[in-house]
């Protein structure tokens, strides 16, 4: 009986602290700047600020980029449950639509998201680009970390971006 005991105790606690651990994900709400002296890869000249509505597994986001030609304006939207969907992102005027996954870090630390855009071209050709993105909050949530990688038509890009909560 005492061994019966036990092994529930054990169930228990394992049940609960899987819990505690489903709880525990990164909270990415609010504004966040970049910090251009942590981040790595980026043309010169280029600031970066994302606001950021995180609801459950869905992280809304506005992310306004400052380049030396110009502002980029980008709306878009994760959702953090692993399926594959189809989704459209806006950069000022322009959509680029395509397919999208995106899941959780096993820690709930982040989540890592794979896509494949394609827009059209100014001569009526589609474009095509391939972007994988892993977010990392750091472990006091202040700041978070964006690792890119793709292909786009102007070649391979990596580029790592440090936020910082404004």
């Amino acid at each position: 009986m005492k061994r019966k005991t036990r092994m529930a105790f054990l169930a228990a606690i394992v049940l609960t602290g899987g819990l505690a651990f489903a709880a525990a994900k990164a909270n990415f709400n609010g504004t966040w700047l970049m910090d251009k002296t942590r981040s790595e890869g980026l043309p010169p000249g280029v600031e970066q600020m994302m606001t950021i509505t995180q609801t459950g597994d869905k992280l809304a986001l506005e992310n306004k980029i400052v380049t030396p030609a110009g502002e980029i304006t980008i709306s878009d939207t994760f959702n953090l449950n692993g399926k594959e969907e189809e989704v459209t992102e806006k950069r000022n005027d322009e959509e680029l639509k395509g397919k999208r996954t995106s899941k959780w870090l096993a820690d709930g630390s982040g989540f890592e998201s794979s896509e494949e855009l394609t827009t059209v071209g100014g001569d009526g050709l589609s474009i095509s680009q391939q972007i994988n993105r892993k977010w990392t909050m750091s472990a006091d949530g202040k700041t978070f970390t964006v690792e890119l990688s793709g292909t786009t038509p102007r070649g391979e890009m990596h580029s790592k971006r440090v936020f910082v909560r404004k």
